[in-house]
């Protein structure tokens, strides 16, 4: 049976990478408490692709 509460999985992606037109794409996949962050997150990753760390926005 799945635990019933707050803490949700969300994915990560590149802002960056996603305009710059190069093939793949950066994602990471975290948790975050539905509760107490109810708007869409937003965190500075590392993105291999563009060797540098850029700001990943959670996608639906």
């Amino acid at each position: 049976m799945a635990k019933k509460g707050n803490r949700v999985q969300v994915i990560l992606e590149c802002t960056e990478h996603k305009t710059s037109g190069m093939p793949g794409t950066s994602r990471y996949v975290t948790t975050k408490n539905r509760k107490n962050t109810p708007d869409r997150m937003e965190r500075k990753k590392y993105n291999p692709i563009l060797k540098k760390v850029t700001v990943h926005k959670e996608i639906k």
